[in-house]
């Protein structure tokens, strides 16, 4: 029983971190070399998901990767963030809030939501300085 409460209590906080427009960062595998900043090109292969689970984009389904300036405002203010301290070959886990993500717009004719909390698991190919 305390376990299951330890759970509740765990992703409460968790649930409230991204409510209240907080970027959650997990590292799934970290990579080698140097760090990127912002600045920096990096190439990366992503998979973005709403969190009801269902899969809105993915750079491996059109295996094309995808390549942005981090800081120059190319992508969501989530992912100028999260991908900053990243090295290659790492993989991260990303839960954007809607406040970095795309606020209170639907995208992707409608296949965003307004309001949506985006999880992407992103995998960093290469940087260049």
């Amino acid at each position: 029983m305390r376990l299951l409460s330890a759970v509740v209590v765990v992703l409460a906080l968790h649930m409230s971190n991204v409510a209240a427009g907080f970027l959650e960062i997990e590292n799934l595998a970290v990579g080698t070399g140097v760090e990127a900043v912002s600045g920096d090109k990096v190439t990366v292969h992503y998979t973005g998901w709403l969190t009801d689970g269902t899969k809105f984009d993915s750079s491996l389904d059109r295996g094309q990767p995808f390549s942005f300036k981090i800081g120059a405002r190319q992508v969501i203010e989530g992912w100028d963030r999260g991908l900053q301290g990243m090295q290659v070959g790492g993989v991260r886990k990303l839960t954007i809030p809607p406040e970095l993500a795309y606020g209170d717009r639907a995208v992707g004719g409608g296949l965003i939501p307004a309001n949506s909390t985006l999880v992407f698991e992103i995998r960093l190919l290469k940087i260049v300085h």
